[in-house]
């Protein structure tokens, strides 16, 4: 999918059933991002194995694991749990890890407010636009990936930023 795809069908719906502070520039770039250095927004399903099949523990573009902080962590946070449970509501899945575990894969809106809600769980402010380091710190605390390549993080995040402000 491309990018203003993604943003037309995942984002732009997901962010409306937020809290209007929760959809900014940075917000945007920042959830782009972070679905172009997990998935290239290609795979729904993670990729494991060679060859490389989607049959791993990670679901959506975001990559959330059913145990990880866009499942069970905005779940039980202080800061998004009932924001979560109202998005859990607008798309019709039950407030339990496996069954919004198991929606991820094919509910791109779901998935978009989650991985938007994990950001709002760090207390930090988002980064600045154009700052390729501190997105990729917040990157790490916050999606704590298992093997980050940051050899690719300032590319797509280039591509994020472009399209965000375009």
């Amino acid at each position: 999918m491309t990018l203003s795809q993604i943003i037309e069908t995942a984002v732009n719906p997901a962010l409306a059933l937020l809290p209007p502070g929760m959809d900014t520039p940075e917000a945007r770039v920042m959830l782009l991002a972070i679905g172009l250095q997990e998935s290239r927004f290609e795979h729904r399903r993670q990729l494991v194995g060679n060859p490389p099949r989607p049959i791993g523990p990670a679901m959506s573009f975001w990559q959330a694991e059913v145990g990880g902080g866009m499942v069970r962590g905005v779940r039980i946070h202080r800061a998004t749990r009932d924001l979560a449970a109202q998005l859990y509501r607008a798309r019709g899945v039950a407030a339990d890890d496996a069954a919004i575990w198991n929606a991820l894969e094919r509910d791109d809106v779901l998935a978009a407010g989650l991985a938007r809600l994990l950001l709002w769980t760090d207390p930090g402010k988002l980064p600045r636009i154009g700052d390729a380091d501190a997105a990729w710190a917040l990157y790490l605390r916050t999606w704590r990936p298992g093997k980050p390549h940051r050899q690719t993080w300032d590319v797509l995040y280039g591509q994020a930023v472009a399209e965000v402000q375009s």
